[in-house]
C-alpha cells in the first residue's frame, strides 16, 4: 500500500490579522487500524456522543494490526473565525467514496458537498437522507467527521497556490486538451465549529477500512429472521377487516408474506402522531395483533415523531420539545432521559405489549420548509442544526431501547440516519422512485454504515414490475409498498408467476442472507456493498472529454463513467438487476472466476462481459469456489424451523467455504454466546466437510446435502 502524504502548516491567508497557527495533530492509537486527534475545542454533542455509541472493541481487536497510512507532516489542520480547516491532499488516481448516501455517482473527487439532512433532491450535493461524513480512499484509509454540523467539501476541486502538484495553465483558445476542471491535488473540510474530533482508519484494503469504521461506530446488527421475509405495506387508511382480507390473498396466491405495514391511518391522528390506536378502524388491537402472529405475520406500524396536541403523550413531553413545530406537533428533545424514558414507555405499553414488530418512522429528513429551522432552540441547548442532523437516530436509538428491554429484536424503516446509525436495526428508503438510482443507492449504502432499500410502489408495465420485485428481492428489506393505491404483487397478472418466484427465491437465500447480516454484527463488513470494495475489481472513474453545446455543456464537461447498477450481496453473490426495456446487459467482473448462479456456467473474470437476461430472472453470478447455503422454498419464515433441509451449492474449481450463522432468531440471547456456527468446506477434488466453530444453540437445519454446479 502507498503511503499517502500530509503536510501540517500554516498555509498563506490573505490577511496577517486572520493567521492564525494551525493545530496540531496528536493521533492516538484507539484500536488497530483506528487513530483519533482533537482539532481546537470541539463541541460536546458530536455524532457518536449523541446517541452514546461505543465501539465494538473486542472485535476491533481481532483485525489485523496497521501502520499509521498518513505522513503527518502533510496534512493541514486549522481554527479560525470560529471555524475549522482540513486538508487531505490527493495523489493522481486516488479516488474517494463514501460522504453519504447519494443516488446518481459513486466516486466523489470532483464533487464539492454540503453534507445537510434532506429529503435527496436529485442531485449528489450532499442533502440527503444520509450525511454520513466519512470518506475512504482507494489508497487504504478513512476518515471520520464526527461532527453534527453542516459539513463542507471540496474533494479535488480546489486548486491552491501552494500546491506542490499545481496544474499548468492552459489557454482554450489555443489547447484543445484545455480542461475546464484543472487537476486538484488536495480534499478540503469546513467545519462550521471552533474544533472537530477526527477518527482515521486504516485497513488492508476499502473493505477493511469500512469495516473498521462499521466496528468503531457500533458494528452492524442481526434483525429478526421475520424482517427478512416479504413485506407488504397496506393503503393508509386500511382497517383489520382490510388487513386480514390482504393478508388472506397472500395466502390464497401462494405468495411470501411476514410482515404488514400499517400506514398513518393506524393512529387516532397522523400528521402529527397521537402514537395511540384509532378506535373506529382497529376496535381491538390487542387481539387483532394477536391474530396477526398467529398468522405468522407481524406489524410495522408508520410514523413521524412529531406529537399531536390530542395526543396522551402530549403533556407529558411538552416540556422538553423544541420551539418549533412539524404539522403542528412537539419535537421532543430525545437527548434528554425524561421525554426518552416516557416515549418509551408509551410504546411499549401501547404497542409493544401487543407483539407489533416494530416502526416506520417518515419525514425526519426534510423538506425545509417542514421541519424545524435551524434557529429552532431545543432544551438540551442542542442547536437545531445539530438536532436535525441526528434526529433520525436519536429515534431510532429510543425505540431500540425499548425493544431490548424486552429482550425482543426489530427491524424497520427510517428517513434519516448518520454515523452511527450502523447498530441500530433499520433500513433507509425515500420518496425517490427512479429505479436506476435505486440501485446506486445500495451501491453506495455500504461505504456509509447505513442500509437502503429500493422498495416497489407503482410501474408502467409488467415489465417494469417485475423488474423492480427483483431488485427488491436482493436487498437489505424486500418490501411492496401500496400506501397509496392499493397495489398487489399480483397486479400485473401477466408477470405474477415471475414475481412470485423471485420473492420464493429470496426466502431459498435466507440462511445466506442471515450469515451474512451476522458477519455485518461480528465484523463490521456491510451485507451490501459497491463493487469497489471487491478486490480485484477495477472501480476507476473514466473521465471523457465532455461535448460543446452553447447552452447544456457551454465549458465542455466531461462525462463520468463507473459502475453504478451492480452490487455484491455478501461476500460471494454478485447481483446486476435488468430494467424496463432491456434484455441484456454490461456485467463488469473482478478478477477470477465468476459463475452464473442458476446454471453454474463460467461467465467472466475481470472482464467486461454483456450478459442476456430473461423476464424472469435477475442476473446473479458467483465467485469460484462458493458455497452457497440454500433452503427449500417457503412462504413465511415461520416456516424456516429445527431439521430445515439445507442444500449447499458449490461453484466453480476452487477450495472455499461458508460459514453458516444461526441462532433463534428473535431475541437478543446471541450477544451472550448462544448461537451456532458451522463452516462447510469444499475441496477442489469434490470432498466436502463440515466444522462446528460455535455451538450456542439455535440450530435451524437438518442434513445437508451438496450440490455441485455446473455439472
Amino acid at each position: 500500500m502507498k503511503k499517502i502524504l500530509l503536510w501540517v502548516g500554516t498555509g498563506l491567508l490573505a490577511a496577517a490579522c486572520c493567521r492564525t497557527e494551525p493545530v496540531p495533530g496528536r493521533w492516538k492509537n484507539e484500536a488497530p487500524g483506528v487513530w483519533t486527534t482533537v482539532v481546537g475545542r470541539p463541541e460536546g454533542y458530536d455524532l457518536l456522543s449523541s446517541t452514546d455509541t461505543k465501539p465494538r472493541r473486542e472485535a476491533l481487536n481481532g483485525k489485523s494490526a496497521q501502520d499509521f497510512p498518513l505522513d503527518m507532516s502533510r496534512i493541514e489542520m486549522a481554527v479560525r473565525d470560529g471555524k475549522t480547516f482540513l486538508t487531505f491532499p490527493l495523489t493522481p488516481d486516488e479516488q474517494i467514496y463514501g460522504l453519504g448516501l447519494q443516488f446518481k455517482s459513486v466516486g466523489r473527487r470532483g464533487q464539492i458537498m454540503r453534507l445537510h439532512m434532506d429529503h435527496y433532491g436529485s442531485q449528489d450535493n450532499g442533502r440527503t437522507h444520509a450525511l454520513v461524513p466519512f470518506f475512504v480512499s482507494s489508497e487504504g484509509y478513512g476518515v471520520l467527521i464526527n461532527s453534527a454540523r453542516y459539513v463542507d467539501l471540496w474533494v479535488g476541486t480546489g486548486v491552491r497556490t501552494d500546491s506542490p502538484n499545481p496544474p499548468v495553465a492552459q489557454d482554450r483558445n489555443t489547447d484543445p486538451a484545455w480542461n475546464p476542471q484543472p487537476y486538484s491535488d488536495n480534499l478540503e473540510v469546513l467545519v462550521p465549529a471552533e474544533g472537530v474530533e477526527l477518527v482515521l482508519f486504516s485497513g488492508e484494503d476499502m473493505l477493511d477500512v469500512v469495516s473498521r469504521f462499521n466496528l468503531w461506530c457500533g458494528g452492524g446488527f442481526i434483525p429478526p429472521k421475520w424482517g427478512l421475509g416479504f413485506w407488504q405495506r397496506t393503503p393508509t387508511r386500511y382497517t383489520d377487516s382490510m388487513v386480514r382480507a390482504e393478508v388472506e390473498a397472500f395466502v390464497e396466491n401462494g405468495f411470501p408474506l411476514d410482515v404488514v405495514g400499517l400506514e398513518p391511518g393506524w393512529h387516532s391522528a397522523a400528521y402529527p402522531c397521537t402514537f395511540e390506536w384509532d378506535s373506529t378502524r382497529f376496535p381491538d388491537p390487542a387481539g387483532f395483533a394477536d391474530e396477526m402472529q398467529r398468522r405468522g405475520v407481524k406489524l410495522n406500524l408508520w410514523c413521524n415523531p412529531y406529537i399531536a396536541p390530542r395526543a396522551k403523550l402530549y403533556d407529558s413531553l411538552a416540556p422538553y420539545a423544541g420551539t418549533h413545530t412539524v404539522w403542528c406537533g412537539i419535537v421532543p428533545d430525545y437527548t434528554l432521559r425524561e421525554p426518552r424514558e416516557v416515549f418509551k414507555r408509551h410504546i411499549d405499553r401501547e404497542q409493544l405489549a401487543l407483539g407489533v414488530g416494530g416502526y416506520k418512522v417518515d419525514e425526519v429528513d426534510g423538506f425545509d420548509c417542514w421541519l424545524w429551522p435551524d434557529v429552532a432552540e431545543f432544551p438540551s441547548g442542542v442547536t437545531g442544526e445539530q438536532m436535525r442532523s441526528t434526529y433520525g437516530n436519536l429515534v431510532m436509538a429510543a425505540v431500540d431501547e425499548a425493544y431490548r428491554a424486552r429482550n425482543l429484536r426489530t427491524y424497520g424503516l427510517v428517513r434519516a440516519a448518520n454515523a452511527g446509525a450502523v447498530r441500530y436495526p433499520y433500513v433507509i428508503y425515500s420518496d425517490n422512485y427512479s429505479h436506476r438510482e435505486f440501485v446506486t443507492g445500495v451501491v453506495n449504502s455500504g461505504f456509509n454504515g447505513v442500509l437502503w432499500t429500493p422498495e416497489v410502489r407503482a410501474s408502467g408495465s409488467g415489465e417494469e414490475w417485475v423488474r423492480r420485485m427483483q431488485t427488491t428481492c436482493f436487498s437489505p428489506l424486500a418490501q411492496l409498498n401500496a400506501w397509496a393505491d392499493g397495489t398487489k404483487p399480483w397486479s400485473f397478472p401477466e408477470v405474477y408467476e415471475a414475481c412470485r418466484e423471485v420473492a420464493l427465491l429470496r426466502m431459498q437465500f435466507l440462511p445466506y442472507l442471515y450469515s451474512t447480516f451476522a458477519q455485518y454484527y461480528r465484523e463490521g463488513v456491510p451485507p451490501f456493498r459497491a463493487m469497489n470494495l471487491v478486490a480485484g475489481f477495477d472501480g476507476r472513474v473514466k473521465r471523457e472529454k465532455g461535448t460543446l453545446d452553447g447552452t447544456e455543456n457551454p465549458y465542455e464537461m466531461a462525462t463520468i463513467r463507473e459502475i453504478t447498477d451492480q452490487y455484491m450481496m455478501g461476500n460471494d453473490l454478485l447481483v446486476a438487476p435488468l430494467f424496463a426495456g432491456e434484455t441484456e446487459r454490461k456485467v463488469v467482473f473482478p478478477q477470477g472466476d465468476w459463475y452464473d448462479f442458476y446454471t453454474g456456467e463460467r461467465v467472466g473474470n475481470g472482464n467486461e462481459v454483456v450478459v442476456r437476461g430473461t423476464l424472469g430472472r435477475i442476473p446473479l453470478f458467483v465467485r469460484d469456489g462458493a458455497v452457497i447455503p440454500m433452503i427449500p422454498a417457503v412462504r413465511t419464515t415461520a416456516e424456516w424451523v429445527a431439521g430445515q433441509p439445507l442444500e449447499l451449492r458449490v461453484y466453480g474449481k476452487a477450495a472455499g467455504s461458508f460459514d453458516l450463522y444461526d441462532d433463534d432468531g428473535t431475541t437478543y440471547d446471541f450477544e451472550q454466546g448462544k448461537y451456532t456456527i458451522r463452516r462447510f468446506t469444499a475441496s477442489p477434488e469434490g470432498r466436502y466437510s463440515v466444522e462446528e466453530l460455535a455451538s450456542g444453540g439455535g440450530w435451524s437445519y437438518g442434513p445437508e446435502q451438496w450440490r455441485k454446479m455446473g455439472e
